[in-house]
């Protein structure tokens, strides 16, 4: 039996269905510690009573009137973080969780992307905030014969939120990709809800092509690292093949 600590808070969703999912995967127990409650869990010795940690979390921003703001973890916070993945320790980060810490540059390095808010720079390079579109029912493709992967169908569909998002396409391993269009057309500003209040637009907004990678792995230090951009909202949480991927992921992680 795999233990697991499910991290979660920061962006809203729907509770019941999601613990749902925890609950009929097989051989997990899963403890939930929301942020930042769950920060003091983050250092090698509170971690060791945990096979893997599932974040389903965006620390790092407040969000307000105007624009949010980014807030920086403490240093020992970063410290005590960096030292857990370089010990080996397991993670799955989930949907929007790519999106958290976005005033600390190495949590995107861990993950191997960011979700961006509002524009701004990322690896040196200034970068238009990302888009999102939700319910998008979309065809996925296995790019990779993987332990994440396993009895997973080639193709399978499912309807889910997808983004238009920065990804490390060079460092991370890819799984799944995406036959929807990652073009500026297809997806709705960030910025614009979250400093201007206007959902489902993008007028004046401009993004070049995005990645197709909704799924990789990577390993940092000696942690074995996993992100799904599947999870957005219940009929996500249902369909099976997000299960199998996520009851995959944990256990590939789990392993020191």
């Amino acid at each position: 039996m795999q233990e697991i600590l499910l991290v979660t808070k920061g962006h809203p969703y729907e509770r019941e269905p999601f613990y749902a999912v925890f609950d009929e995967l097989e051989h997990v127990n899963w403890t939930l510690v929301e942020q930042p409650a769950a920060q003091a869990l983050f250092n090698v010795d509170e971690a060791d009573a945990y096979d893997a940690f599932v974040l389903y979390d965006m620390p790092g921003i407040n969000f307000q009137p105007g624009g949010p703001e980014f807030l920086e973890p403490t240093p020992r916070y970063r410290e005590r973080f960096l030292e857990l993945v370089a010990s080996g320790h397991g993670f799955v980060f989930l949907h929007h969780a790519i999106a958290g810490w976005p005033a600390w540059d190495e949590y995107a390095e861990i993950i191997g992307g960011r979700f961006l808010y509002m524009p701004g720079s990322l690896r040196g390079v200034q970068c238009q905030d990302s888009g999102y579109r939700h319910e998008v029912t979309h065809n996925v493709s296995v790019v990779a014969d993987h332990p994440v992967t396993e009895g997973v169908p080639s193709q399978f569909s499912i309807t889910d939120e997808l983004y238009l998002y920065e990804v490390f396409e060079d460092d991370v391993e890819p799984l799944l990709v995406s036959d929807h269009a990652f073009v500026r057309d297809n997806f709705y500003s960030a910025a614009a809800v979250v400093r201007d209040g206007k959902m489902f637009d993008n007028d004046g907004w401009e993004h070049e092509p995005g990645s197709n990678l909704i799924g990789w792995t990577r390993t940092v230090g000696k942690s074995r690292i996993v992100y799904l951009q599947c999870g957005d909202d219940p009929q996500a949480y249902a369909n099976p093949c997000f299960r199998q991927l996520l009851g995959n992921a944990i256990r590939w992680v789990a392993e020191r």
